[in-house]
C-alpha cells in the first residue's frame, strides 16, 4: 500500500478552514468539494490512458484519452457523497457506484448495510471516496468488497487520516494482490479513545449534512 500526502499551500488552507468548528455546513460542504478536486487531481495521476487520434483545425494528431472500461468512482456512504462532485468535476465521463457502510460504535467493525455496484469488477480502476480514515476498517472492508468483485487497482481518496488507521489498512491488505494508494490531505496525530482522528476535524458526515434528529 502506498500513501501519498499532498503537500500544496491550496490544500492546506481549505482542510484549516474545514477543521475549524465555526465553520457552516454550507462553506464546509463547498470547501470539501474543492479540497476533493485537488486530491483528485494528484489521485489520478495513474488513470489508464490509451492514444485516440483527433483532428485540430491545423493537422491530425495523437492525443490521449481514458482507456476502457471507464474507472468508477465509488463514495462510501454517507459522508463520502459530499466528496463525489468535487471527483466527478475532474473525471466527468468516470461511472458511480456506491457501497453502505457502518461502523459499530463498540467494537469499531464496519459492515455492508447497502451496495449499487457491477457485479463483475474485472480489470476496473475504482476510486472509493471516504472522507476520514480513522481505524481503517470501513475502507479496508470497502476495499475487499471491491476486489472480491474483480477491481485491479484502487486509489482510496480521504481528506484525512490517522496513523492508526494506515497501519490497520497495511495489516488487513497484507496478502492482497493489488496495487492500492491511499491519497490524503494530511496525515493527522492519532485517534482518541472513542475512535476519532485528533486533531481531526469531527464528524464528516454530521458537518456535511448536520445532524439528524
Amino acid at each position: 500500500m502506498r500513501t501519498h500526502v499532498v503537500d500544496h499551500p491550496l490544500v492546506a488552507h481549505k482542510l484549516t478552514v474545514l477543521r475549524d468548528r465555526h465553520t457552516d455546513s454550507p462553506t464546509f460542504r463547498h470547501l470539501a468539494d474543492e479540497l476533493v478536486t485537488l486530491l483528485a487531481y494528484e489521485a489520478t495521476r495513474d488513470v489508464r490512458v490509451q492514444a485516440y487520434e483527433i483532428e485540430t483545425p491545423v493537422a491530425r494528431t495523437t492525443g490521449t484519452a481514458l482507456a476502457s472500461p471507464k474507472p468508477l468512482v465509488v463514495p462510501i456512504l454517507r459522508a463520502g457523497l459530499g466528496m463525489l462532485d468535487g471527483m466527478m468535476r475532474l473525471l466527468p465521463t468516470a461511472e458511480v457506484g456506491f457501497v453502505g457502510m457502518v461502523r459499530n460504535e463498540d467494537t469499531l467493525e464496519a459492515s455492508t448495510y447497502a451496495e449499487r455496484l457491477p457485479a463483475d469488477l474485472s480489470g476496473r480502476q475504482c476510486y472509493v471516496l471516504d472522507p476520514m480514515l480513522a481505524t481503517g476498517g470501513t475502507l479496508a472492508a470497502a476495499i475487499k468488497f471491491l476486489t472480491d468483485r474483480g477491481a485491479d487497482h484502487i486509489t482510496a481518496i480521504c481528506l484525512l487520516a490517522a496513523p492508526e488507521g494506515c497501519e490497520r489498512l497495511e495489516r488487513e491488505l497484507a496478502g492482497l494482490d493489488v496495487p492500492v494508494t491511499v491519497v490524503t490531505a494530511a496525515m493527522d496525530e492519532r485517534l482518541d479513545e472513542k475512535g476519532y482522528i485528533v486533531p481531526g476535524l469531527g464528524d464528516a458526515g454530521d458537518r456535511l449534512y448536520g445532524v439528524a434528529g
